[in-house]
């Protein structure tokens, strides 16, 4: 099958795979990035994250491995492996690893 970026098109995909992780680190893979959307997959080390921003979209995460706290606007949720959130559009959030941790970020722009 072709190729893009990277990624497999066409084919089963591992997505606990796509993000290796490396100490000390942030890793994203993209999966998908078309003007309508991203789908990008990220693995953290523990203690590693995401510093407060805000997005025009919401941006939902599926937690693939790990578990981690999301703070949107002073409330810090905590996800592990399994669980969804939704980051709502134009809110401060942020994130950190609590233990090594995994995601697959969707953002849609419409």
């Amino acid at each position: 099958m072709a190729e893009k970026k990277g990624v497999a098109l066409g084919e089963a995909l591992n997505l606990v795979n796509l993000a290796g992780y490396q100490d000390g680190a942030v890793v994203s893979r993209t999966v998908i990035d078309k003007p309508v959307g991203t789908i990008t997959a990220f693995a953290f080390d523990a203690g590693e994250g995401l510093s407060e921003h805000t997005a025009p979209y919401d941006a939902f995460v599926q937690v693939l491995d790990g578990e981690a706290e999301v703070n949107i606007e002073g409330t810090v949720h905590t996800v592990s492996a399994g669980e969804i959130i939704i980051m709502p559009a134009n809110r401060p959030h942020s994130m950190r690893a609590v233990k090594r941790f995994k995601m697959l970020l969707v953002m849609i722009r419409a």
